[in-house]
């Protein structure tokens, strides 16, 4: 296969009909994503044979259980597919919606109207529902999609793909608004991320290696986050029990998870209060805990490893913790913005003064109070879905939904007036 060819083609028909998906009305949309539900429900016992061919080839090819458990398809997952297709279109529609209408002196109005992207590039890893997830939120947002799944997942995604041209044709909705790349070439990523004529964002789902060769290569603009370092600050002025729940969860609730706590940050005025009945639960669910100087010598009576420099900056995805004391709010920040990776951080206080300051300060894309890191998610956040979450500063930050798969463009009203 010429991959160059191929990849001109599908970039061609999706720029095609990314004009198309700009001027589809609500109702169209969101009878398509009903359509792609009804064809997923109608479809589930293929889909689920289908998939089993991939977990054979995974299971042969000596896939971790893991990543075969991401892989797995169950009806419980399609139902869910099915379900977040349903939620998506209840959504409000933000294109065509226009803001911030004013009268200027020369008596014309202006405003800003949201409108789509165009063509998003899409690539992503293992879990065949990132195909629904992603097709539905394009759909929505009135772009067309490109994407690149896993080649574990290759027949999972080709069967789910057949459902969404089932549900595009039933609302008179071109095919190609969603094209599934249907080979496992890795040389194809390489022709996504360096079509800008074609391609208007790429946006990777996967590990570090992926989304570091990608913001590296790419020529394309790239919504992504490489690391989830996120932080729990326990205050002096904690109330004890929200801080053990808050910090318990954030780190055990997932371990595999971008929002998952991976430093816990304590005022040493509490730690004597709060560290000792929080050890005792970290331990109890299996955590394995780095500490600082301080953190060691409070816990001399625990099993607490020395933490190292490398661990404040290491995104563990695993039940590992590395704790460190501190002399307040102040170095409390001061490690977040010199460590985090602008992901999401938290702190836990009762006074309002310094949560103030934690949210003004913190440099990070999701910031709480006396709330669990594990909340920053698309769903939680009110956006039905999410196509990824992005620590950058320019255009989307954070869970990424309907909105941050669209842009503004200035709109004037005027009757006839020029300028003088």
């Amino acid at each position: 296969m010429d991959i160059k060819r191929y990849m001109i083609e599908l970039g061609q028909r999706a720029r095609q009909a990314s004009r198309i998906m700009a001027a589809a009305s609500t109702d169209q949309k969101n009878q398509a994503l009903l359509s792609i539900a009804g064809a997923l429900d109608n479809a589930k016992s293929q889909l689920l044979e289908t998939n089993q061919r991939d977990l054979q080839q995974g299971k042969s090819s000596g896939l971790e259980p893991a990543l075969l458990d991401r892989l797995a398809l169950t009806p419980q997952r399609i139902d869910t597919m099915t379900e977040g297709l349903k939620q998506v279109a209840a959504l409000p529609d933000p294109i065509g919606s226009i803001t911030d209408l004013n009268y200027r002196p020369s008596g014309i109005q202006v405003g800003r109207m949201r409108v789509p992207l165009g063509v998003i590039g899409i690539i992503y890893e293992s879990r065949p529902n990132v195909t629904i997830e992603a097709a539905s939120l394009c759909l929505k947002s009135g772009n067309a999609a490109i994407l690149r799944g896993g080649s574990e997942a290759i027949h999972s995604n080709q069967a789910i793909a057949r459902c969404i041209a089932e549900g595009l044709c039933q609302a008179d909705l071109p095919e190609t608004a969603v094209q599934v790349v249907d080979t496992t070439d890795r040389a194809l990523v390489g022709e996504l991320i360096t079509m800008p004529e074609y391609v208007d964002v790429v946006v990777p789902r996967g590990g570090k290696g992926l989304i570091e060769r990608i913001s590296r290569e790419s020529r394309v603009v790239v919504i992504k986050h490489l690391d989830g370092i996120c932080h729990v600050y326990i205050d002096a002025s904690a109330n004890r029990e929200q801080a053990h729940q808050i910090a318990l969860n954030a780190k055990t609730q997932r371990y595999g998870t971008c929002n998952t706590m991976e430093t816990l940050l304590v005022d040493k005025a509490i730690a004597p209060h709060v560290l000792p009945p929080l050890v005792d639960a970290y331990k109890a669910e299996g955590v394995e805990l780095r500490g600082c100087e301080a953190t060691c010598e409070l816990l001399a009576d625990q099993t607490v490893l020395a933490a190292t420099e490398t661990d404040w900056m290491t995104e563990y995805l695993a039940p590992i913790l590395s704790i460190r004391l501190v002399d307040g709010i102040d170095q409390a920040i001061e490690h977040i913005n010199r460590y985090g990776s602008q992901h999401t951080d938290t702190i836990v206080t009762q006074d309002y003064d310094k949560s103030r300051r934690f949210l003004r300060e913190v440099d990070s894309s999701s910031v709480m109070v006396n709330a669990s890191t594990r909340f920053a998610d698309g769903f939680e956040y009110g956006l039905g879905a999410e196509i990824g979450i992005s620590t950058d500063k320019i255009h989307a930050r954070g869970p990424v939904g309907l909105e941050g798969l669209t842009s503004q463009k200035y709109i004037v009203l005027g009757d006839g007036n020029i300028r003088v």
